[in-house]
């Protein structure tokens, strides 16, 4: 036995008379802060009352420690009986631990349940500065970092990989990352998994402003399941409007389908998690708006991904995808992009700010209905009579208004009515709406 010359308590000295299990707080604490001893045999008086059971009481305290606290912290305690004033008492002492921040086992790693030292008491760390010490003490990417909420499951990602005939047990979890180096879960696992807390908004606006909605849903869960429904969300709205070539019918789909699957494929693999917002997508007449919070990764311009260099944020998650065959490649995403609108005339449209990064997807079918000329149209086809005039524009966009009839063929609004009115008598066409909102659809 050792003797000890002790004194008040302070930022890495506490008493503690009897044993209790809240010591299990002042060690969280002592192992995120500077490191420090508990003596347990000692009053707050800084008495020495002395223990009659050492050996009991060293072993409860081992117990609770080891079952208690996460990570693992008793590499960084050392727990002995001393001597003091001819009395035992057990010093604990307790090393700046490398694992930061640890934290109650039961309360989980939020405020409740890691403790800083302030003082000579035991303070709860906020959400934030729990952010910054594992930022502070990893020196990691968000998707490398020790997840804050360890009750995850993984049923979508386990249903891709079995779908893809993939293994997916613990070893892959740790090879894939979603399990670091101190046996937790990490950010990438959280990403994955049902508890991810970050989702994604997409909204439906009647003509090109933001001024009326139409509809509007948001997506929750593991981002690959957010991936699958908002995809099938907004190909409900990718429309397919037909075009005649001669005899021949060719259907063309508002958006071409490679392009919204690359741009939401992206917009989820290189954002910045760290930040808490949502994943946006706009849906409007003329186009589509990707909006991803982030920008680009340090260090890139957009003249940069243009000339095919690519540098992810999120390596881990980009694997994991490049593992389920979402991905084909890094870096090619926008090439594939730029290619699916080669023969169009409104291309896609690449916006990087500070904190951000916008795509903007045209509709084909909205910008060939604005360049459709009804005199280029007619040599073409050789069309004869103002009925089948009327027919094409409304098979080019799907549906003609009396204005643009009035407009392509500059005749009064009488005849245009007439003629319109003449094509649904004859079961070609067949109005929709009323007043000036009045469309006339192919049948």
């Amino acid at each position: 036995m050792t003797k000890e010359t002790l004194a008040y308590e302070n930022i890495d000295r506490e008493f503690k008379e009897l044993y209790v299990s809240d010591i299990k707080k002042t060690v969280v604490a002592f192992a995120n802060t500077e490191g420090g001893i508990l003596y347990i045999g000692i009053n707050d008086a800084g008495e020495v009352v002395g223990l009659p059971n050492v050996d009991d009481v060293m072993q409860q305290t081992a117990n609770t420690l080891k079952d208690s606290i996460a990570p693992d912290v008793m590499p960084f305690v050392k727990i002995r009986a001393v001597t003091k004033e001819g009395k035992q008492i057990i010093k604990v002492a307790v090393q700046n631990g490398t694992s930061r921040p640890y934290y109650i086992r039961e309360k989980g790693l939020k405020p409740s349940g890691v403790y800083i030292r302030q003082g000579s008491s035991n303070q709860q760390l906020s959400d934030e500065g729990i952010r910054r010490m594992l930022i502070e003490v990893n020196g990691k990417s968000y998707e490398s970092m020790r997840s804050m909420q360890q009750e995850l499951t993984f049923t979508a990602l386990r249903k891709h990989f079995r779908q893809r005939e993939l293994k997916l047990d613990e070893a892959q979890l740790r090879t894939l990352k979603l399990i670091g180096d101190d046996g937790l879960y990490t950010n990438l696992a959280l990403l994955l998994s049902e508890q991810c807390e970050h989702s994604l908004k997409v909204a439906v606006f009647q003509g090109s402003t933001r001024a009326v909605f139409r509809d509007r849903r948001e997506f929750t869960g593991s981002l690959l399941q957010q991936l699958y429904d908002a995809y099938a969300f907004i190909d409900n709205y990718n429309k397919t409007k037909a075009t005649f070539h001669g005899l021949e019918r060719v259907d063309t789909q508002d958006y071409p389908p490679e392009a919204v699957r690359e741009v939401l494929l992206n917009c989820l693999v290189h954002r910045d998690y760290s930040f808490s917002g949502s994943t946006l997508v706009n849906i409007y007449d003329d186009r589509i708006e990707f909006i991803s919070l982030g920008g680009l990764v340090t260090g890139l311009k957009m003249e940069t991904i243009f000339i095919g260099v690519s540098q992810t944020r999120n390596p881990a998650l980009a694997a994991v995808f490049y593992r389920l065959r979402l991905i084909e490649s890094f870096g090619t995403g926008i090439e594939k992009i730029q290619q699916s609108y080669l023969d169009t005339a409104a291309k896609p449209e690449f916006i990087a700010v500070y904190g951000g990064f916008k795509v903007v997807l045209p509709n084909v079918n909205e910008v060939q209905a604005k360049e459709f000329s009804i005199s280029e149209t007619q040599e073409y086809y050789g069309f004869v009579d103002e009925k089948d005039k009327v027919m094409q524009l409304a098979a080019v966009q799907g549906y003609v208004t009396r204005k643009q009839v009035e407009d392509a063929l500059q005749v009064k609004t009488t005849k245009a009515y007439m003629l319109l009115q003449e094509l649904c008598d004859a079961g070609r066409l067949a109005p929709i709406g009323v007043g000036r909102s009045r469309k006339y659809i192919s049948r």
